[in-house]
């Protein structure tokens, strides 16, 4: 019997009997982690429970992430049934880190840097695998959004009016020039040198973010972590 905790903020009185029927409901060392809600909810869940397979059930009207893993046609019960059946496949996901200095952070989702002080613009250099991106021009603007495909529905995508299924993207914000956003390969490494700020970076729902000062960097690339999403079939 497999050990689950649910990690939701509605009500889950109406699956409780078959969850406690089927499965040990736990507080401590799950093998599974019921997410119920929306972006949001996975973004946290994973945020609090690194590498812990993730079985997700549709909560919100906001759930562009889940959508990648639920079948819509199945209930939220039914994707209970098929799982304890053992009619599903377990997806490695990829994420991103950032690091600066003694700073670090985990994306599922992206890697967002910004300009602290909205009446300022950022000024910042890119350089990408250590090559200067845009032939070393320096950048005006709000700051960056580097996503992994996951993620790339979301913030990326209000940037750029675009998405990606494989790779890491890296979208330039409100920049006073035309900057392209650029889909590079999964490997790549992405340094941004700020030359004025302050700037803040952000990750997912984390709620640790550290602030880059002038003259400091930080370096943006896949993460050895990956999040386990179950997938029913």
């Amino acid at each position: 019997m497999k050990r689950i905790k649910i990690f939701s903020r509605h009500n889950v009185s109406d699956l409780l009997p078959f969850l406690k029927e089927n499965f040990s409901l736990v507080e401590e060392n799950p093998e599974v982690i019921l997410v119920w809600g929306g972006d949001g909810s996975l973004l946290q869940a994973e945020y609090l429970f690194p590498g812990i397979p993730k079985l997700l059930l549709k909560g919100s009207r906001v759930c562009k992430l889940c959508s990648s893993f639920l079948n819509q046609k199945f209930s939220n019960l039914e994707i209970l049934q098929k799982f304890k059946d053992g009619f599903f496949t377990l997806e490695e996901v990829e994420k991103l880190e950032a690091f600066s200095k003694d700073h670090r952070l985990v994306a599922l989702n992206d890697i967002v840097v910004h300009n602290s002080d909205v009446r300022h613009a950022l000024r910042y250099l890119i350089f990408i695998n250590d090559q200067p991106y845009a032939e070393g021009r320096e950048i005006i603007g709000d700051g960056i959004v580097a996503s992994t495909p996951l993620g790339s529905t979301g913030y990326y995508r209000s940037i750029t009016d675009s998405f990606f299924e494989v790779g890491l993207g890296l979208a330039f914000n409100n920049s006073t020039e035309q900057s392209d956003h650029v889909v590079l390969k999964e490997d790549s490494v992405i340094r941004m040198k700020i030359t004025r700020g302050p700037a803040v970076v952000y990750a997912d729902n984390v709620p640790e973010s550290f602030v880059l000062e002038n003259e400091e960097e930080i370096t943006i690339r896949k993460s050895q972590q990956k999040a386990k999403i179950i997938k029913v079939i």
